[in-house]
C-alpha cells in the first residue's frame, strides 16, 4: 500500500472504490501512526477493535455496491461528543471512563455516511481554554514544535490533522477552538453558521455558542464532509430546518467581483508585523484574481471579549451545575450528607478553569448583578451581530487574523486574562452565530504556522470554503508539513 497520510478525502474515497486500498488496511494504518505517536497526547480513547469492526462493515458497503463518497474514511472526534463505543469524558475527572449509551447526532450522522471512527480526541476540559493545557488527562504538543500549544479548546484535534494521526476530524467552536488551533498548527477548520450542525450529544460548555465543525488539511477536504455533517434534528431546539447543501458547489470558484472586508481597526497595535504580512500576501492575492478589498469599520465587535466571557461562562455555571455527583460523573468516597457530597464531588471532579469560569457565571448571574452584567452582555452581543449583518449588505466575506501571534509556548498565558484577550478576533463571529474559517497562509520566522480568518454572513459555507479553495490551488501553505512526520 503506498502511503496515504496525508492524502485528500477525495483521493482516499477514490482509492477506496477503485479496491486500490481497503477500509481495514486504511484504518489501520492511522492507528498504527496514533500508537507511533502516542507522545502527542491528542488521543484520550483507542479501542482498534471497535474501529476495525466499523471498517470492515464500510468494506462489506463497498463489496456491495452500498458505499457512499465517504464509506470506510477514517475519521477521529473530540471529546466532546458523545460516543457509545468510546469513553466521553470531555477531557475531565467529571467524567472519567463515562460510556454514553447513545452518539452524538454528528456522530450518528457520520457513522450512518460510512465513516470510520478512529478514537477520541484530548482538548481543553469542557473545551474551556485557548492552548489545551486545560485537560485532565495532560497536555497536547503541537507537532511542529513540542514547546508550543497546539491551540484550544480543540488541541487534539489540530494535533492529530497536522500529525497525519487522521485525515478529518471533527471539533467544537464556542469562541474559537476550531479556527485558532487550524491557526497554530498549519491545518483548515470551519466553524459553520450556529445551529446548522446538531448539539445533541455535544457536552454543553455554552448553548447559545457552541457549534461543531470540522478540521482537515484543507478546504475541499471539509467541504467533502460537511454537508453529511449538518441537518435538522427536532431533538435540538436550536438546529436549524434548512434544505440539504452541496458543500463542494463553489470549488474551484472564481474571485472575480467579490468583495472582502478588512477590518483594518482590528489589526494595529498587538498583531505581529509577520502575521500582518502574511494576511496582507493574501489579500493581495485575491485582488490579483479579481476581487475587491473593502476596509470596514467594526467598532462594536471590539467589545467581543468582555462580552463573550460574561455570556459563556453565565451559560457554563449553569449547564455545569448538572454534574453533581447524583446521577452520573464523578462522586466523592467520603462525605458526611447530601449537600457535602455535592460540594466534595464538583471540587474533585472539576479542575481550576472550569471552576474559575463557573464561578464567574454564577456571580454574574446572581441578584444585584445580573442586569448591570449578564443583561448588558447580552444587548452589546445584540449590537455586534446588528454590525456585522450591516457589514455584510457591504462585503460578500471578512478577512482578518485568527490571532495576534503563532502559536505560544506551553504557561505563556498562564494567566487567565491573557489566555482571555487572545480570543480577541475570534469571539466576536461566535457572539453573532456566523461561520468562520482559518487557513494557513505562512511560516513564522519561529518555524511556527500562521493562519487567516474568514468570515462570512449566515449560511454562506460554501462561499467561505470556496474562497479558501481559491488561495490553496495557487498556494502549498496547507501542504507543509511538520518535520518527523
Amino acid at each position: 500500500m503506498k502511503d496515504v497520510t496525508f492524502s485528500s478525502v477525495a483521493e482516499l474515497s477514490g482509492m477506496l472504490r477503485d479496491r486500490e486500498v481497503s477500509a481495514v488496511e486504511l484504518a489501520r494504518h492511522y492507528l498504527d501512526r496514533i500508537e507511533a505517536h502516542r507522545d502527542l497526547n491528542a488521543f484520550l480513547d483507542v479501542r482498534p477493535e471497535a474501529t476495525l469492526a466499523q471498517a470492515e462493515e464500510a468494506d462489506r458497503r463497498i463489496a456491495a455496491g452500498e458505499a457512499g463518497p465517504l464509506t470506510g474514511i477514517p475519521i477521529a472526534h473530540k471529546d466532546i461528543f458523545v460516543t457509545r463505543e468510546w469513553a466521553s469524558t470531555a477531557a475531565s475527572r467529571m467524567l472519567e471512563g463515562y460510556m454514553s449509551p447513545f452518539d452524538a447526532t454528528v456522530v450518528s450522522k457520520l457513522k450512518q455516511a460510512g465513516m470510520v471512527c478512529l478514537g477520541k480526541l484530548n482538548c481543553d476540559e469542557f473545551a474551556m481554554g485557548s492552548g489545551n493545557e486545560n485537560s485532565a488527562f495532560g497536555k497536547v504538543y503541537n507537532p511542529w514544535d513540542k514547546n508550543a500549544v497546539p491551540g484550544g479548546s480543540s488541541g487534539g484535534s489540530s494535533a492529530a490533522v497536522a500529525a497525519g494521526l487522521a485525515p478529518i476530524v471533527t471539533g467544537t467552536d464556542t469562541g474559537g477552538s476550531i479556527r485558532e488551533p487550524a491557526a497554530f498548527t498549519g491545518v483548515t477548520g470551519i466553524k459553520p453558521t450556529y445551529g446548522r450542525p446538531s448539539r445533541l450529544g455535544m457536552i454543553a460548555f455554552a448553548s447559545s455558542l457552541d457549534t461543531a465543525g470540522l478540521l482537515a488539511h484543507s478546504a475541499a477536504d471539509c467541504a467533502q464532509v460537511l454537508g453529511s455533517m449538518v441537518g435538522f434534528d427536532p431533538r435540538d431546539s436550536t438546529s436549524v430546518d434548512m434544505p440539504e447543501e452541496d458543500f463542494t458547489r463553489h470549488l474551484g470558484m472564481s474571485v472575480k467581483g467579490l468583495r472582502i472586508g478588512v477590518p483594518r481597526t482590528w489589526m494595529r497595535e498587538g498583531l505581529d508585523p509577520e502575521v500582518a504580512a502574511s494576511i496582507e500576501s493574501v489579500l493581495d492575492f485575491y485582488r490579483s484574481e479579481g476581487a475587491e478589498i473593502v476596509e470596514i469599520d467594526l467598532r462594536q465587535a471590539e467589545l467581543g471579549v468582555p462580552v463573550y466571557y460574561v455570556v459563556a461562562c453565565a451559560e457554563a455555571s449553569s449547564n455545569l451545575s448538572r454534574f453533581d455527583g447524583v446521577r452520573y460523573g464523578h462522586r466523592a468516597k467520603d462525605y458526611t450528607d447530601i449537600i457535602d457530597m455535592i460540594k466534595r464531588s464538583r471540587n474533585e471532579g472539576f479542575g481550576p478553569e472550569p471552576k474559575r469560569r463557573i464561578m464567574i457565571g454564577t456571580y454574574v448571574l446572581s441578584h444585584g448583578y445580573y442586569d448591570a452584567y449578564y443583561l448588558k452582555a447580552q444587548k452589546v452581543r445584540r449590537l455586534i451581530a446588528r454590525e456585522f449583518h450591516e457589514a455584510f449588505k457591504q462585503v460578500d466575506v471578512i478577512a482578518c487574523p485568527v490571532t495576534t501571534g503563532t502559536a505560544y509556548d506551553f504557561g505563556a498565558n498562564a494567566d487567565p486574562v491573557s489566555a482571555y484577550l487572545s480570543d480577541l478576533y475570534t469571539v466576536p463571529a461566535s457572539l453573532a452565530g456566523l461561520p468562520g474559517l482559518s487557513m494557513p497562509c505562512g511560516i513564522h520566522s519561529n518555524g511556527r504556522p500562521i493562519g487567516i480568518q474568514l468570515i462570512g454572513e449566515n449560511f454562506t459555507e460554501a462561499r467561505l470554503l470556496g474562497t479558501a479553495d481559491c488561495w490553496q490551488r495557487a498556494t502549498d501553505w496547507h501542504l507543509r508539513r511538520p518535520s518527523g512526520y
